[in-house]
Parts: C-alpha cells; structure tokens; sequence
C-alpha cells in the first residue's frame, strides 16, 4: 500500500517571494554600483581640470621667466591652451625680495660675472668697470616672486601658483 496517496498538493509560492526579493536586492546592488561608478568618474574629472589648471599656471609663469621681467616688472594676462581648452591666466606683477652682490670667488660665477681691472666687452649690459672693489663681480643674485592665478568660470576649476626665481643680473639692476 502506498503510504503517499495522491493527494493534490498546494503550491503556497514561496518560490515567487523569494525570486522577487532577490531581484530587487539585484537591482539595488546595480543602482548602488551605477551611482558609485558615476561619482568616481566626476571625482577624476575634476582631478583631471585641476590638474589642467596648476599646467595652464606652470605655463603662463614660464613664460614670464623666460622673458627679460626684471627690465620692467608688470603684471600679465596670458591665454594658455592645453589640449581643447583654453585657460587665462593672471600674472601678478613679479616682486624682488632680495639682492645681493656676488663675489669674483663665489662657486659656480658664471664668466662674464667676473670683474678685474682690464676686462673689456664682457657682455655684462651697463658694465663699464669692476661694480665695487674687494672681489665683487658684475653680478647680483636676486630673488623674485612670480604669482600666477587661474580661474576657469566654465568649470570652477582655480589655482593659484607661487613661484621662486633666482637670477643673476648685472650689478647695478634694481630690486
């Protein structure tokens, strides 16, 4: 005898429940992941202009230092492009923080800073004799401050660059 007769089973859809509870916690996880990948993805976007904006400064003080400044000292404004964009930037006007003389025995004078009774045509401009007496060259070390700032309205990106120069100059350039 059979101790299981047919009896009609009834299916109570436990199956049912639980498959839709996991699909929501599926889709919970997925919009979870989506939301986090998009948030990464504006975090290195903007790592990215920030990055664009400290170059575009880099750039424009760059070329402030490549130029003759120190004749006149006045502040600039210079279009950068870098890649697609192009980035303005605020040059303030450099400042002299310090200058000395250099002396003839100090390491690393370049030769035209020497000074002697009989050079001639050093190539010194305004050298027209030794600057001092007691070994001091035709040179001053000077120390300049550079601040360039950008600001990029479309992004918001901003950055604000101070640079240190050091140059020598011919005695007698103002600081």
């Amino acid at each position: 005898m059979n101790l299981h007769a047919h009896y009609p089973t009834r299916q109570h859809g436990a199956t049912l429940v639980v498959s839709l509870v996991m699909l929501i916690v599926l889709t919970l996880l997925v919009v979870s992941a989506m939301r986090s990948g998009n948030t990464n993805l504006r975090i290195a976007g903007n790592m990215q202009l920030q990055q664009e904006v400290i170059a575009a400064a880099q750039q424009a003080t760059e070329t402030i230092i490549s130029s003759n400044f120190t004749v006149a000292p006045a502040a600039t404004d210079i279009a950068v492009v870098i890649g697609r964009a192009t980035y303005n930037a605020t040059v303030a006007s450099p400042v002299c923080s310090g200058s000395r003389a250099l002396l003839n025995n100090e390491p690393n004078l370049p030769p035209e800073c020497l000074s002697s009774s009989s050079a001639q045509n050093t190539g010194i401009v305004f050298a027209s004799s030794p600057a001092a007496t007691g070994g001091t060259s035709w040179c001053y070390a000077q120390q300049w401050e550079i601040q360039t700032t950008v600001n990029d309205a479309d992004t918001g990106a901003s950055t604000t660059l101070h640079q240190g120069v050091k140059l020598n100059v011919p005695a007698g350039t103002s600081c």
